[in-house]
C-alpha cells in the first residue's frame, strides 16, 4: 500500500465551516433588505483599515510643526524639545524654553544676562 498518497478523509475542513456560515448570513441578509447591514459591517472594515494611516500621517505632521532641534545656549549640547515647553538642559541642567524655534535661557525678573568675549592681550613695545 502507497503511504504517501493522501486519503480525502485526512483532509480538515474544520475552518471552512465558519466561513461558510458567515458567507450565507451575508446573502440572506442581503436577500431580505438588509443590505444596509452588511454595507454598515463594510464602512466600518474600510474605516478601520484607513484609520491607522490616517493617524500616523496626522502624528508626523504635528511632530514636525513641534519637535526642534537647536543647542543650548549655555553648553552648546545639542539635543530635541517640544515648542512652548520648559525642562533643563540633559546636560549641564540649565533651565530653558523653547520660543520661536530655538531654546532660551529661564532667567528670573531683573537679571541681564550677558555674552563673555575673551579678549586676547597684546604686547605693545615701546
Amino acid at each position: 500500500m502507497n503511504q504517501n498518497f493522501p486519503k480525502p478523509s485526512q483532509y480538515n475542513f474544520s475552518g471552512l465551516g465558519c466561513w461558510l456560515t458567515l458567507l450565507a448570513i451575508f446573502l440572506l441578509l442581503g436577500s431580505v433588505g438588509l443590505g444596509w447591514l452588511v454595507n454598515g459591517f463594510l464602512i466600518i472594515l474600510g474605516l478601520l483599515v484607513l484609520l491607522p494611516a490616517v493617524a500616523w500621517l496626522g502624528f508626523r505632521w504635528w511632530l514636525k510643526r513641534n519637535l526642534v532641534e537647536d543647542q543650548c545656549p549655555v553648553c552648546s549640547y545639542e539635543f530635541t524639545g517640544f515648542n512652548n515647553v520648559k525642562f533643563r538642559c540633559p546636560n549641564c541642567g540649565e533651565p530653558l524654553q523653547v520660543e520661536k524655534g530655538h531654546f532660551h535661557r529661564l532667567t528670573p525678573e531683573g537679571t541681564i544676562d550677558v555674552d563673555a568675549v575673551d579678549v586676547s592681550a597684546q604686547q605693545q613695545e615701546d
